[in-house]
């Protein structure tokens, strides 16, 4: 891989004798036949995975590592001497990496917003015009949450309900009920709120699981995704507990399950359905001033297990978009694996 790659003083150049994604309009592929003879024929679709594969990942990743921390140390030695960097772009996605950004002895500081890629464009593109043309110029300010999505009243949601002759229950304490089916192995979509803007469900629009057995990640991947079973799930901790159980800075916050660290020694054996390969895991730190419902939920059952923790990924199938409405949460948990759905304060079981 590095042989596609040159380091320069100004950044970095692409060997584009192995590529063909400038005339994609007249190639069949976005890549050369010596590509191809540098690392093999390219897999097929459904074709299983084989080391090369892996090899191939796993090398590109590691070049992707070297080569933007080279930039970091461009940008660094050429900007304003701030000790500050915000990475966006599409390759602020990999979590990876954003996860040794504190690591790396570069900037002492490292922003990155729930939406680094072209999706937060438009985001972008609001603040800009609020800047230029509004009353009062904003000012920089950290982005806390991402619950910019549609949120639906639970009249709205019994209504839905009803519509379909649906049952459900509305208990008095929702959270300890649902602390303690998670606690016994069920597997749960959780509707709260307003939906995330972004990629990852952030505890509005997602799917919950005890993340305490190694099974329980091939069971959600089986009943759920519908996906290969290699593809991790992250844990979503109390932002109290976080340090005690992930190796990250002191006071780091990671609101977007944007950086991926080191699960510490102790706590390993305890979160093996969110516990990748190499010891490591996508955190989430769920604040209860941004998030109280599900901060409570976590807190709960951390209570219950003494694990603070829970396994939490988006509210969707294989291929299809995150669950926006209550009527596309209904027919979800109806298509899948799942075994209660909370839909605001109504629990409708299977």
């Amino acid at each position: 891989m590095r042989s596609l790659i040159s380091l320069t003083d100004k950044g970095f150049e692409l060997d584009l004798t192995y590529f063909d994604y400038f005339s994609f309009d007249r190639r069949p592929h976005f890549y050369h036949q010596k590509l191809v003879d540098l690392i093999g024929p390219p897999r097929k679709k459904d074709e299983p995975f084989t080391e090369r594969h892996y090899a191939i990942a796993g090398a590109m990743q590691r070049v992707f590592v070297e080569t933007v921390t080279h930039l970091l140390k461009v940008t660094k030695k050429n900007g304003n001497k701030s000790e500050n960097i915000v990475i966006s772009g599409g390759a602020a996605m990999n979590s990876v990496f954003n996860g040794i950004l504190d690591k790396l002895d570069i900037y002492k500081n490292s922003s990155i917003s729930s939406c680094p890629d072209d999706s937060g464009v438009a985001v972008g593109a609001a603040l800009l015009a609020w800047h230029r043309y509004g009353n009062k110029p904003r000012k920089a300010e950290e982005q806390l949450h991402n619950y910019w999505g549609p949120s639906y009243s639970d009249d709205e949601i019994k209504d839905t309900l009803r519509k379909f002759k649906i049952r459900y229950e509305e208990p008095k304490d929702l959270i300890k009920q649902i602390a303690a089916e998670l606690a016994n192995g069920k597997l749960v979509g959780w509707f709260q709120g307003a939906m995330e803007f972004g990629h990852r469900a952030l505890g509005n629009r997602s799917i919950l699981a005890d993340p305490r057995k190694e099974s329980t990640k091939d069971v959600v991947n089986a009943a759920v995704k519908y996906r290969e079973s290699f593809r991790p799930f992250a844990p979503a901790v109390t932002d109290e507990r976080a340090e005690e159980i992930f190796d990250l800075r002191p006071g780091r916050k990671v609101r977007f399950m944007e950086r991926v660290v080191p699960i510490l020694p102790s706590w390993t054996d305890k979160l093996g359905a969110v516990n990748h390969v190499d010891g490591t895991g996508r955190v989430q730190t769920v604040e209860k001033e941004l998030n109280p419902k599900f901060y409570d939920l976590i807190n709960e059952f951390g209570k219950i297990t003494g694990v603070p923790v829970l396994l939490n990924t988006s509210y969707n199938l294989n291929g299809e978009p995150i669950v926006m409405t209550p009527e596309h949460a209904i027919r979800t948990f109806y298509s899948c694996g799942l075994d209660i759905l909370v839909l605001g304060p109504c629990v409708v079981r299977k």
